[in-house]
């Protein structure tokens, strides 16, 4: 006899009881049932024909009625609903959903001194409206004495208090939500009117420079050169010349950089590599503004060393922003190789697996900016499964379907692997050791389909207990480090989940981010392709750290070979399995670490330098052992390089 759980349909205040469906042989170790049985009795409710009927419209349009406030300040907006030919019946509804993520106040009529103080009124006689906040940046409005007719309206002055309605921390066009349950049974539909409106950044805090963290003597590099707020928000009003450090013997370009507004504030110039080194520029502007770039390695050895976010999130879910934006961010601001916008298949007030429409604006946007050689844009979405753990699929094409995680035929790993048989795509497991819900790793990842796993990204370090920048609400047993000791073979990636709009630069704006480092000639996406299958990738919570990195003479994720001696059969006569590592940082560096099988089996300090350089020998490795690296910054950054699998 199935079990019965008590849920809420999100924003409506309803409760219900409903039978469990079927239940796997195993689970993620915080799985949450009642997460996607809300999901699935949400998108099988029945609609009646008035539920969403109507229109909405923002006076003053995308700026609202005071202008556009600047990000993380309070601002004002006046919204009108206009009743549909099917009106509202009295007892029926009308919601107005704030933006439901990133620092929205909630809409409430109690308190006129507080923020999210909301004025609702009609001049539609005999109807009597009764407000009430129901739920986190949701309004009710309870339609009473009679319905409200076609043509009649209700306008919402939400922030109308003396302290407003603070808005989103980060720049973006957003939108709000206008809801209808037309006939008053407890079920809504959003009303299909577009309420966007735009949040300015603040002033310019920071300048944020990028270099390329690898190039041959000889080649042009790209500076990529930003002013950004106090939390990362590209769009500064800066209109000044920023003065450049740092070039002279073996780097060479010019000296200054203008900014304006008309660019949002970015720039880019391009530097001459004449010489071997390694180089960082810096720069300086009015009012204190100062920054310095990641580290560039100038040598003719080494495979190219490719940046990539391949994890985070628009406003089309939970995030920020429009696609447009997340791309010109990753390629203008953060100055990524490859990204990818990864939202989620079934979460958000307009789930992309209920919206193709929405599915599709990511996929022509993809392909829009694409760019071989340039800028890699890789098609993908988060399997969003609360069953098993959350993964993010990738197309290495510019088509791909949504296998929807709440769907009884896609809601196991199993199931989602099948259903991409025969395609050129990847899965990713992400804070697989805890929040927001840890990895089921019962379920052995496919080879064929999941080579690496994400470590590090906004929610934390999923490595293990000893890691910096833990993960919250970490599960003991199911840390990476404990797979790798169960004896699956996966190579390490960290991306940032971000959901502030600001790919690559998840950090800027927490301490927790990560960055995926992926060891190819190739800038297209065969090449990462081929990289990560070979899992010739590495790990960072956020800085660009170059981690060079060999055993026996083979690079980081290969699998190598002992005899009855624990000598590697590559290994060149004389040497005992050498493991050479190089460590170049935008920080200073405190040591790094070798873990073998579990241990950390050497801390090799580093002395408090920008650049650490160590050779050792590993006697006697085993069959089934595993060698990684862990490169610690001073102030918490960090790198890992995919295992060396010996067998």
């Amino acid at each position: 006899m199935p079990r019965t759980r008590t849920i809420r349909l999100a924003g409506l205040g309803l409760l219900l009881v409903v039978g469990c469906d079927r239940r796997p042989d195993s689970e993620s170790p915080t799985a949450r049932w009642d997460v996607v049985e809300t999901l699935r009795e949400e998108a099988a409710a029945e609609r009646h024909a008035s539920d969403g009927g109507g229109s909405a419209w923002i006076e003053g349009g995308a700026l609202g009625a005071d202008g556009p406030p600047a990000a993380g300040r309070p601002g004002r907006w006046t919204l009108t609903y206009e009743a549909g030919p099917l009106g509202v019946a009295e007892g029926g509804w009308i919601f107005l959903q704030a933006p439901p993520f990133w620092s929205w106040s909630t809409p409430q009529v109690l308190d006129l001194e507080r923020p999210g103080f909301t004025e609702v009124s009609t001049e539609a006689e005999g109807v009597v409206l009764e407000p009430a906040t129901l739920d986190h940046t949701l309004l009710g409005i309870e339609v009473r004495g009679r319905a409200l007719r076609e043509g009649e309206r209700v306008r919402m002055v939400y922030g109308a208090g003396p302290a407003g309605a603070v808005g989103d921390r980060y720049a973006e066009t957003g939108r709000f939500w206008i809801g209808v349950d037309g006939d008053g049974d407890g079920v809504r539909g959003l009303v299909d009117s577009l309420l966007a409106i735009r949040i300015e950044a603040g002033p310019a805090a920071r300048l944020q420079l990028t270099l390329p963290s690898t190039a041959r003597p000889g080649d042009t590099v790209r500076l990529t050169l930003a002013a950004l707020d106090a939390v990362g928000n590209t769009g500064t009003e800066i209109d000044a010349e920023i003065e450049l450090s740092g070039l002279g013997a073996g780097l060479e370009g010019p000296t200054a950089v203008r900014l304006d507004p008309t660019a949002g504030g970015r720039a880019t110039c391009e530097l001459s590599v004449v010489g071997e080194g390694i180089f960082a520029v810096a720069a300086s502007g009015p009012d204190g503004l100062w920054g310095q770039s990641n580290p560039l390695v100038a040598t003719a050895d080494g495979r190219r060393i490719l940046w990539a976010d391949l994890h985070g999130h628009s406003g089309l879910t939970d995030g920020t922003g429009s696609p447009a934006d997340y791309f010109t961010y990753a390629r203008d601001v953060a100055a990524l190789d490859v990204v990818a916008l990864t939202d989620h298949d079934h979460w958000g007030m307009e789930p992309l697996a209920l919206h193709p429409h929405l599915w599709q604006q990511i996929v022509d946007e993809t392909a829009r900016v694409h760019k071989p050689g340039r800028f890699v844009t890789l098609l993908g979405y988060e399997w969003t499964s609360w069953i098993h753990g959350h993964r993010h699929v990738l197309y290495f094409d510019d088509r791909g379907e949504i296998f929807d995680s709440t769907d009884p035929e896609f809601d196991s790993p199993l199931e989602l692997w099948a259903a991409l048989e025969g395609r050129s795509a990847l899965t990713f497991a992400h804070h697989s050791a805890g929040g927001p819900i840890a990895t089921n790793w019962e379920i052995p990842p496919d080879p064929t389909f999941e080579p690496v796993t994400e470590i590090s990204s906004v929610h934390g370090s999923s490595e293990a207990l000893d890691s910096p920048r833990l993960i919250y609400s970490p599960v003991p047993g199911n840390f990476v480090r404990d797979i790798l000791d169960r004896g699956f073979q996966l190579g390490l990636i960290g991306s940032g989940d971000g959901h502030d709009g600001h790919p690559g630069l998840a950090h800027l704006a927490g301490v927790n981010g990560g960055l995926a480092a992926i060891l190819s000639e190739e800038l297209t996406r065969g090449g990462v392709l081929e990289a990560m299958k070979a899992r010739r990738v590495y790990a960072t919570n956020g800085p660009r750290i170059v981690l060079r990195a060999a055993l026996c003479g083979r690079p980081m994720g290969s699998e190598l070979e002992v005899g009855a001696d624990g000598r590697c059969t590559l290994q060149p006569e004389g040497m005992v399995n050498e493991l050479d590592v190089l460590a170049v940082a935008p920080e200073l560096l405190q040591s790094i670490e070798i873990i073998r099988s579990g241990q950390i089996s050497e801390a090799i300090p580093c002395e408090d330098s920008r650049v650490c350089r160590a050779s050792r020998s590993l006697e006697a490795l085993r069959p089934g052992e595993y060698v990684y690296l862990r490169v610690l910054q001073t102030d918490g950054g960090a790198a890992w390089s995919s295992p060396f699998f010996i067998r």
